[in-house]
């Protein structure tokens, strides 16, 4: 499923508009987005928990070249399922 997908379904269950649809979806993913940026974690009840994660700099090498490279610390998004998700089957 992809986004387009879940806005199609959303409308579909709710009788919402697909562009109303479009609209909801967007604002859940730019308010996690905004949290994640601020290093806030959101959790969502019963579906997991989104949080910001820092990998720290550390040294790689290129597979092409062999050449030790630098790889800069980065903040990535992780998630984290909730019980009911993981004892989904």
């Amino acid at each position: 499923m992809n986004k387009s997908d879940l806005i199609k379904s959303i409308s579909d269950s709710t009788g919402l508009k697909q562009t109303e649809a479009t609209r909801i979806v967007d604002a859940v993913f730019d308010t996690i987005t905004a949290n994640l940026k601020k290093g806030e974690q959101v959790a969502i009840s019963g579906f997991g928990t989104f949080v910001a994660k820092t990998r720290a700099a550390r040294e790689g090498r290129n597979p092409a070249t062999g050449m030790t490279i630098n790889i800069p610390a980065r903040t990535s998004a992780a998630f984290k399922p909730a019980a009911a998700m993981k004892d989904m089957k």
